[in-house]
């Protein structure tokens, strides 16, 4: 099957309000980005569905999704939706399409789900919500789209699923949605002593995942090692009928709500590493929070998956794109933001501290 795109245009002025990291366009710009370069045509795009509130029960509350619908048509929150569902505060407010926005992501992981019922590789950016829980939001994430995506492939028979999440935050959602599972690893590199501050090395979810809190400005060469020495030996050994990769694009550097330090070289890496070892991938996208990052890193992706040579240099009309975006925390991005798609390599010492927690996980799986 050809590589397949999903997107929506929910996503294109939608916003969680001015002031919050979510102001800014992403699925959009990478829509646009990629069809301007010749990436994305009408035969390999899919238009996200809209998931139904049944097709959320298989891990949310029906009360929780009755009050996300009640709050997105009163355009407000009652006490009890603040207080016992989290809509409503500073991280998860009200706005226009609280509801219909992440339900149409949800739907596009739905989608990808069938779509690579034979095999096959599905990219979903809207997706990769990994912060939502069963009867609240949390971290920006009303719905959370990798579980009940994940849940509907085991639902069409598929055994062993490979979940791999290399967003700058911890996926505690998905980690509450299969803690235990024997038929879903959950494999996650985040900033140590980040929010949610959940996934330490220790927690291994009762069997089902090996988590990897790093340093502050971890880089491309630890990244690297932590990618051939872990993730990809951890997806392997499954034997994986799926595998799910999470790609928030907050761990770079540019990036506001992070302290890491790597290129977006090494989610691309990831993407094509992980492509070989399953004959099913689904790709989303998750945090990121400066819009020339986030548009540069997932449209990378979506070329890696169709294997498209990244230029050096954009052309005029793609430059444009880039150049027409604004940020409330930045008037004007260096110029490599604007003209480039790959970021130079940020490689540097790989700190004792990496390689002790990848022997730890190296031992565990080699007991395992």
């Amino acid at each position: 099957m050809r590589p397949l795109f999903i997107g929506s245009n929910i996503y294109r002025g939608s916003s969680y309000g001015r002031l919050h990291p979510l102001s800014i366009p992403r699925v959009p710009t990478v829509i646009d980005l990629c069809r301007n370069l010749g990436w994305l045509d009408t035969d390999n795009y899919r238009t996200s569905p809209r998931a139904k509130p049944s097709a959320l029960y298989p891990f949310h509350t029906e009360p929780y999704v009755s009050a996300l619908m009640s709050a997105e048509a009163a355009q407000s929150a009652t006490d009890l939706m603040r207080d016992r569902h989290g809509l409503g505060g500073l991280s998860n407010p009200v706005f226009p399409e609280m509801y219909r926005r992440p339900a149409t992501a949800v739907g596009g992981g739905l989608l990808a789900a069938e779509l690579v019922a034979d095999g096959g590789v599905v990219y979903n950016p809207g997706g990769g919500t990994h912060h939502g829980m069963p009867d609240y939001a949390a971290g920006f994430c009303y719905l959370n789209e990798p579980v009940l995506t994940i849940k509907r492939l085991l639902s069409m028979g598929l055994r062993r699923i490979v979940y791999v999440d290399i967003d700058a935050h911890h996926c505690d959602g998905v980690a509450v949605g299969f803690d235990g599972s024997e038929a879903v690893r959950m494999i996650s590199v985040h900033e140590a002593a980040r929010w949610p501050f959940t996934g330490a090395l220790e927690d291994d979810a009762a069997g089902a995942a090996f988590n990897l809190p790093v340093p502050r400005g971890f880089n491309d060469s630890e990244f690297d090692l932590v990618l051939n020495e872990v993730i990809l030996p951890a997806t392997a050994d499954f034997r994986p009928d799926a595998v799910f990769l999470q790609c928030g694009a907050d761990a770079v550097t540019e990036d506001p709500l992070s302290r890491l330090a790597l290129s977006n070289n090494a989610h691309w890496r990831t993407v094509a590493a992980l492509r070989a070892l399953s004959p099913r991938l689904i790709v989303s996208g998750g945090g990121g929070y400066n819009p020339w990052t986030v548009a540069r890193l997932w449209s990378g992706v979506w070329a890696t998956i169709v294997g498209h040579e990244v230029p050096d240099r954009l052309p005029a009309e793609a430059q444009s794109i880039l150049r027409a975006l604004s940020w409330v925390r930045k008037a004007q991005p260096a110029e490599a933001l604007l003209s480039t798609l790959r970021d130079t390599p940020r490689h540097g010492p790989v700190r004792d501290e990496v390689r002790h927690a990848v022997r730890q996980l190296r031992a565990r799986l080699v007991a395992d």
